[in-house]
């Protein structure tokens, strides 16, 4: 069988979509060739049955030029694919969707974002199977939807050597988004610091839009004092393939996306052997002792209590979360089901 995939980036060394790069690795050897379409590329090392064609946002080519190449990647070359594999973008089934019916071509759709509205249900309709990790996920209520692993390379991310961990050190990795509630973690940091407990917190990510540039400079401002000292700090984001280290650095990882979304980066902390502490209350109830409430003192003491927590109770529940990654989210369990679904 061979198989079309459309996703945003093709590149192993974004710093959020790096990700994709080993599914696609890993599901090369289940197809007899795979053709992706993405919006932009940059590095990559694939498998020889895997061809990677670009819409040129790398050089920053129109969007009538992104639609030309589009039909004609999609439309044209129409004999070299029997199923498509469409990567969160939903406008690639609105722009296709039709014409791959019409030729029997069957779609699969994976979305896992909260929010969703009629062109969302359009996409839907139009597609055979759709993939989730959220039960919070707009897509989870239709017929057609099935859970997913989240899909954690367990290979790359495991723990390291235990006394390179920096004791209190925290770490936050993402995207620098209003929605990560950044200024929260700020602000419960300054309470710990006050009541005299010595913590660092790196922030780790950079932001995309005007925004979330915006959002930034109020963070930096926010930390004041904080960052002068170092207790916070400000980095710029890490390639995917680069972040276990920093997860085998830290002792915490902090994760506020509130409720209804998955972000894989908790898994990938907890397969790193680094504890989380998360406000999305939705995550299964492994997580429920690490879950705290979005108010900084809430933040502050949840933190405390796993700084001051028994080393052993503290690697009792580390090899507790790693063996639900592995059991539950790893990157062969996902490529094992997508495989099963498409094929």
């Amino acid at each position: 069988m061979r198989l079309l995939i459309l996703t945003q980036k093709m590149d192993i060394n974004d710093p959020i979509l790096g990700f994709f790069h080993n599914w696609v690795q890993k599901l090369a050897s289940n197809f007899e060739k795979i053709s992706v379409v993405c919006l932009e590329k940059g590095k990559y090392h694939l498998p020889q049955n895997v061809e990677v064609f670009s819409l040129g946002k790398e050089n920053k080519k129109s969007r009538f030029f992104y639609l030309v190449k589009f039909f004609n990647l999609c439309f044209f070359q129409s004999l070299n694919y029997d199923s498509v594999f469409v990567h969160m973008n939903q406008e690639h089934i609105l722009l296709g969707g039709i014409f791959w019916k019409f030729l029997g071509k069957k779609i699969y759709f994976w979305r896992n974002h909260p929010k969703g509205n009629v062109l969302t249900r359009t996409a839907v309709f139009l597609s055979e199977k759709i993939f989730y990790t959220s039960p919070e996920s707009y897509t989870a209520r239709f017929k057609n939807a099935e859970i997913m692993p989240v899909g954690i390379d367990t290979e790359k991310f495991k723990p390291g050597i235990s006394n390179l961990r920096i004791k209190n050190s925290i770490l936050s990795l993402g995207r620098i988004s209003p929605i990560k509630n950044i200024e929260g973690m700020i602000k419960a940091v300054e309470i710990l610091t006050q009541k005299g407990v010595r913590v660092k917190l790196d922030i780790v990510g950079d932001p995309v839009n005007k925004e979330d540039f915006s959002y930034l400079e109020q963070l930096k401002v926010a930390a004041g004092r904080l960052a002068d000292s170092e207790t916070i700090k400000f980095l710029s984001a890490v390639p995917n393939d680069k972040t276990p280290d920093l997860y085998r650095q830290h002792q915490l990882f902090l994760n506020l996306t509130p409720t209804g979304s998955f972000d894989k980066s908790i898994l990938e902390a907890v397969a790193c052997g680094c504890l989380p502490i998360v406000a999305n209350q939705s995550l299964d109830s492994v997580f429920d002792e690490l879950k705290t409430l979005t108010q900084p003192e809430q933040i502050a003491d949840k933190i405390s209590q796993w700084l001051n927590t028994e080393s052993k109770i503290d690697s009792k529940k580390t090899e507790e979360l790693q063996k639900y990654v592995l059991l539950n989210h790893s990157l062969s369990a996902l490529i094992d089901q997508l495989v099963a679904q498409i094929k």
